[in-house]
């Protein structure tokens, strides 16, 4: 299998600690999806990334998709089949993927020049992050792991965001909601994601007392 993407892309990094947290046979291959007729656009209509090759030359796209036939392929699963533990974990991810859209959409926006910034635009987009964190915040139950005592997708996707909020959305979330603070600074240390840390993120290592 082949994982085609970009270094810095959270949802693509989402894919990769998943890849190493099951310590699966797949190559990473760095692709950008603005390349006029490079390999995201051949295998991906929406030429987004990540996009995956299997074995048996199919493509598949979008990161849930992604994530969720890779984790098929070996146990321990780390999002539960079916019941209410699935649509929990799916719920996290989505709220998960739901923050990077909202930091990714803000951090665009500040790239335009500035006459033709929307503060509107920026303000609304730090609100949905500030609510999803605090729904985060209120729903965290445990120290170590958001779902049935271990690590599941829910805590890969949660922990994901909030690392790709503080590389391109710094600022102190950390002094409003200090147990989620706590709970990342517990599933940031994992092999997984210290060895796919984008090029130039941040990685605050402030623990709350």
């Amino acid at each position: 299998m082949k994982l085609f993407g970009s270094l810095t892309s959270p949802f693509v990094r989402k894919a990769r600690i998943l890849i190493k947290e099951k310590n699966l046979p797949c190559e990473f291959v760095v692709a950008d999806p603005t390349e006029a007729g490079g390999v995201v656009r051949m295998r991906n209509p929406l030429w987004q990334v990540p996009v995956l090759e299997t074995d048996d030359g199919e493509s598949l796209f979008d990161s849930p998709v992604i994530v969720e036939y890779l984790d098929s392929l070996s146990t321990p699963a780390l999002l539960a089949t079916s019941g209410a533990p699935r649509w929990q974990i799916l719920r996290w991810q989505a709220l998960a993927d739901g923050i990077m859209e909202a930091v990714i959409a803000r951090f665009l926006e500040g790239r335009r020049p500035i006459v033709q910034q929307s503060s509107d635009q920026i303000t609304f987009q730090e609100a949905r992050v500030a609510a999803a964190l605090a729904f985060a915040s209120s729903r965290l139950k445990a120290e170590q792991f958001l779902l049935e005592g271990r690590f599941t997708l829910a805590d890969l996707a949660l922990a994901v965001a909030l690392e790709y909020t503080d590389f391109r959305y710094p600022h102190d979330w950390r002094a409003q909601h200090p147990r989620l603070a706590f709970w990342l600074a517990g599933i940031s240390v994992r092999a997984s994601f210290v060895e796919t840390v984008p090029p130039g993120m941040e990685r605050p290592q402030r623990v709350p007392n």
